[in-house]
């Protein structure tokens, strides 16, 4: 089985649109929404599909890791997958099958991402550059230098080895996403699949520009690597 994580806070514009997305997979399947406490309708709608809805309680923030932690700690499933909201997956039983196939075929693979682009009717020249060149980086790290890599947008991985490595690390309020693949990375093999191709909306760079956007996550992934924490004090929300 497999467990769909989507860490949510305040995504009643699209969160529907991905639920019913990953809900017409025809596998085994359980969908899990780890809510930040959100202020609009996004529990509502997420009820209408989810098998779980877990919600923060704390008065402090939650992380995105510690939303993704929340989630993975009610998941049945052997394998877990952590997808943002305003993610999909073409054609998701033949999207799954081969990802399942993926793990089935090499039992030292412990996590795999797939390549990542822009809505076509929404991606700009600027958004084509950048995932060309950010997928096939990921590509290098993953499936040739052997360091894991890869956005929060897309993880898939064993859970009995994501709960080896510690799961996300929830201190951290960005760069999580690549700090947990490359600590799963010690626990077995990591890979970029580029077969497969998941979309996303692109709006944290449509809002912020590409040139911030890139200096942020250089910046986080180097205080990560080095210093064990993100250099944002805070990953604000894009809506």
């Amino acid at each position: 089985m497999i467990s769909i994580i989507i860490p949510t806070l305040n995504e009643e514009a699209v969160i529907e649109k991905i639920l019913k997305n990953v809900a017409s997979y025809s596998g085994k399947k359980e969908i899990i929404i780890s809510d930040g406490k959100s202020a609009d309708r996004t529990i509502e709608i997420a009820k209408k599909y989810a098998d779980h809805v877990v919600v923060h309680d704390k008065p402090v923030r939650q992380t995105i890791g510690g939303g993704r932690n929340a989630g993975a700690a009610v998941a049945h499933g052997e394998y877990l997958l952590f997808l943002d909201a305003d993610i999909h997956i073409h054609d998701i039983d033949r999207f799954l099958e081969k990802a399942l196939g993926v793990f089935e075929n090499n039992k030292k693979l412990v996590g795999l991402t797939v390549y990542l682009n822009v809505f076509p009717e929404m991606a700009s020249w600027a958004d084509v550059a950048v995932h060309w060149y950010f997928n096939r980086l990921v590509f290098t790290y993953n499936n040739i230098i052997h360091y894991g890599a890869s956005s929060g947008d897309f993880q898939m991985v064993r859970t009995e080895a994501f709960r080896a490595a510690g799961g996300f690390d929830e201190r951290l309020a960005a760069g999580e996403d690549f700090d947990m693949f490359a600590r799963l990375s010690k626990k077995g093999q990591t890979r970029s699949i580029p077969s497969l191709t998941a979309l996303h909306t692109g709006r944290r760079a449509h809002k912020v520009g590409w040139p911030k956007l890139l200096f942020s996550w250089f910046m986080n992934w180097l205080y990560s690597i080095i210093l064990k924490k993100s250099w944002n004090k805070e990953w604000k929300v894009i809506r």
